[in-house]
């Protein structure tokens, strides 16, 4: 069995950097003294003149990439999320997304999968902070190929952009002639009929292995496909075209509870779309959300009134 390629959307991004650089002279590249973690130590080397090193200022940093973009030039401000989406946010939100200057922020070591840097540097909130900004793109590329499709297609929206890379290899699963990358669009990985499983990033491909081991498992009589639908919350999303309201969705992804994936999509369906829900009325989430707000009282953190 021949080995999986594996590659760091980080260095992805690095690559990307250097092969728009070629082609847009206008791209200018900033980081905060993190050249070789962030891999923009890439264009650094390709591009010198057009590398900018703002030092562990990670908040003047977005400063100056939003000065750059007032000018016509298209910056990529770049650091660990945690301190793009974290230590930053103020200058992303009052410089960078008010105005809607064409800035693209390229925020490397997202999620839990940053093991080896410890807690502090595992930003699983980046995700739930830009969303909060109006006109900010959110993207997560799931492999090699997605994330210099990415990159790509941030250059070419005009308006800011965040992207999330991570620092952990992962396999390429999108090494096919048919696929195509869109700000905004989700892809199908795997057709199936009895579970639908949403992920982004670098949770994509455990994902897919994790459907291949439980079609396996139905299949070998280790697991009822109505077991699965049975016992879980079952709903309905028209926007992603799933036509049998009995499927179960499962959401797989490095964030926080509060910007978990099922609770977007859930929100948008419900609230922006005329459609129905069969099994999923407004009461019932009304009851989820307030559960979940009142989760201290379920753990005994807080006593009952």
């Amino acid at each position: 069995m021949s080995e999986v390629k594996k590659i760091a959307t980080r260095a992805s991004y690095g690559n990307a950097l250097v092969e728009l650089g070629k082609k847009h002279d206008d791209l200018v590249v900033l980081d905060a003294d993190l050249a070789a973690a962030t891999q923009t130590g890439i264009f650094k080397k390709a591009f010198p003149e057009r590398h900018i090193d703002c030092g562990i200022a990670e908040c003047n940093m977005m400063g100056i990439a939003a000065g750059i973009a007032t000018t016509g030039k298209v910056p990529f401000a770049s650091t660990f999320a945690m301190f793009a989406a974290g230590r930053a946010f103020e200058q992303v939100r009052n410089s960078v997304g008010y105005p809607k200057l064409n800035v693209k922020i390229g925020a490397t070591h997202g999620g839990i999968s940053v093991g080896e840097d410890g807690a502090t540097h595992q930003c699983c909130e980046d995700f739930a902070l830009m969303r909060t900004i109006p006109g900010m793109i959110v993207a997560c590329p799931s492999d090699d190929i997605e994330a210099k499709a990415m990159v790509e297609a941030a250059y070419e929206h005009v308006g800011p952009v965040y992207m999330r890379f991570g620092r952990l290899a992962v396999p390429v699963i999108n090494d096919n002639p048919d696929y195509k990358f869109e700000l905004g669009k989700g892809i199908v990985l795997r057709e199936g009929k009895d579970l639908t499983i949403i992920a982004n990033g670098l949770c994509v491909a455990p994902s897919l292995e994790a459907a291949a081991k439980l079609a396996e498992d139905v299949k070998a009589g280790k697991v009822e496909a109505e077991d699965i639908t049975e016992s879980v919350f079952a709903s309905y999303l028209d926007t992603a075209d799933i036509p049998d309201p009995d499927l179960l969705i499962r959401t797989c992804n490095e964030q926080r509870i509060s910007n978990f994936l099922l609770w977007q999509l859930a929100y948008t369906e419900f609230y922006f779309t005329p459609v129905p829900w069969p099994d999923f009325t407004k009461e019932e989430l009304i009851k989820a959300v307030e559960a979940y707000n009142h989760r201290d009282r379920r753990y005994g953190l807080v006593k009952e009134e």
